[in-house]
């Protein structure tokens, strides 16, 4: 049994890794901003929930595994968001490629947006500023 152990571990460590290297070259290697920020994210979570998952077995103690989790889901929880985030800034100064988009939802909602009048702004008339003092 410990040697069956040992070799999952193995095995879900090599994997890992392997994960996390694929998101490394996908990085370097793709064209646009949009398709590096998918190889950022999706093949990451899965090599660190490998990663724990090997480390768990390996480590042999419950104390460990909520630790785990929790590393794991904070992961999870904030790869998507900062994709979603960088994919957005990205679009808006113009660093992602528009011609590879299939469909560009996102326009109609920049476009609503960079056209609304800022809602900031208030007339403060000079009687009130002098009331105020």
């Amino acid at each position: 049994m410990e040697l069956f152990l040992d070799i999952l571990v193995a095995v879900l460590l090599i994997t890992g890794c392997l994960m996390s290297l694929i998101a490394g070259i996908g990085l370097l290697s793709f064209p646009d901003m949009l398709t590096r920020m998918h190889a950022a994210t999706k093949p990451q979570v899965l090599g660190f929930l490998l990663i724990f998952t090997a480390l768990a077995i390996h480590l042999r103690s419950w104390s460990v595994v909520p630790v785990l989790f929790l590393a794991w889901g904070m992961q999870l929880l904030t790869a998507p968001v900062s994709a979603h985030m960088i994919g957005r800034a990205g679009y808006r100064t113009k660093h992602a490629a528009k011609q590879s988009l299939y469909a560009d939802e996102l326009r109609q909602v920049v476009d609503t947006v960079s056209d609304a009048p800022a809602t900031a702004s208030v007339e403060v008339s000079s009687e009130e500023s002098k009331d105020s003092k």
